[in-house]
């Protein structure tokens, strides 16, 4: 885990990856409660005869959401912040969903500072992750998450 003492010293880093986070496992019990709490329960998320016989994948996949849903446990995993009373998820400028996440399988994420700014009572940092799945050569997905850190 990589530890960030200063978001101003931050700035230095813009541009580099700074982090790798640990291993996750996209389980099909996590990809269901995906499915029925957003009521996207296409089958080649949820039925896995279906999936194996007839997907591009043979396995069910998770849902791309699922998967950007992800970007909060998996930069937790790679950083540690200063101490803030409050942080924000301000939303995404960019996201691509560039490799599928088969059920059983483990994904990561790798973290870029794009931008640090000073804001009213805090920091603006945008955040390029890009989650990628162990044995993939090929990322899964790449977002650009802007979070607001507040004192």
């Amino acid at each position: 885990m990589t530890e960030i003492t200063d978001f101003s010293a931050l700035r230095q880093q813009l541009g580099q990856e700074i982090a790798v986070g640990d291993w996750f496992e996209m389980t099909q019990d996590r990809i269901s409660q995906f499915a029925e709490t957003t009521e996207d329960r296409q089958w080649i998320h949820i039925d896995a005869a279906r999936a194996a016989a007839e997907s591009p994948y043979k396995a069910t996949i998770a849902h791309g959401f699922l998967t950007l849903s992800m970007l909060s446990a998996l930069l937790r995993s790679a950083i540690k912040l200063p101490q803030q009373r409050l942080g924000i998820n301000y939303g995404l400028n960019r996201v691509r969903f560039t490799g599928a996440v088969p059920a059983g399988s483990r994904i990561r994420g790798r973290v870029v500072p794009s931008e640090v700014k000073e804001i009213e009572g805090g920091y603006q940092v945008v955040w390029t992750i890009t989650i990628e799945r162990e044995g993939s050569d090929k990322p899964c997905c790449v977002a650009e998450w802007v979070l607001r850190y507040l004192r």
